[in-house]
């Protein structure tokens, strides 16, 4: 991995995007291990994860993770869900949190060395130039090898470094809906966190 043992790192973690390119090439984040991964490279100061929620059900799907991820390291940002019915009358749920994790990049940008920007989103590469200009070197981790890829383009080639999520697998995956070992009982094992969210981008 391209890091500096010195280097003051921060993750930024799009969650349903990470979700849907983890998903593509079959297997789901441990996000355990993808902490202990990066704290393991440099000096980890801060990890969001950024979602939106359906805040008005009796049970969302995402709030087993969103609780793990608060209590195990994780800083969590969340805003509820707007609902619109599509031209077909179908009801659908929209979230970005583009601008959160856009605001939050460059409020910390002074206070880090590297960011870790978990997303392939092109509207990003902006933000990612923005942060260079202030001395902090930026790693993308998306795919390319899904089809079709999900990394933009223009964001993969702004950015200082591309990590390939599918080469990552050994280290942060693990097989979908897995059963988790006894250490890692508190963490929610058969669900899909996303199953009734597919429209929160």
């Amino acid at each position: 991995m391209p890091f500096y043992s010195e280097e003051r790192i921060a993750l930024f973690i799009d969650g349903s995007n990470l979700y849907a390119a983890a998903r593509a090439l079959g297997f789901d984040i441990d996000y355990k291990r993808l902490l202990s991964e990066f704290a393991s490279q440099g000096r980890l100061v801060r990890a969001f994860y950024y979602t939106a929620l359906i805040e008005d059900q009796e049970y969302s799907p995402i709030r087993p993770l969103v609780d793990w991820l608060d209590y195990n390291g994780y800083t969590m940002v969340t805003k509820p869900t707007k609902e619109f019915t599509d031209s077909t009358g179908r009801r659908k749920y929209k979230g970005n949190m583009d601008i959160e994790l856009a605001i939050d990049m460059m409020e910390l940008a002074k206070h880090i060395d590297h960011a870790v920007l978990f997303s392939g989103d092109g509207d990003f590469r902006r933000l990612v130039e923005s942060i260079q200009r202030q001395g902090v070197r930026v790693t993308v981790v998306s795919t390319v090898k899904s089809q079709p890829p999900m990394i933009a383009d223009e964001l993969r080639r702004q950015a200082d470094f591309f990590i390939e999520l599918k080469d990552m697998e050994n280290k942060v995956g693990r097989a979908v809906s897995q059963k988790n070992d006894e250490d890692y009982d508190d963490y929610p094992g058969e669900f899909d966190p996303y199953e009734d969210a597919e429209e929160i981008a």
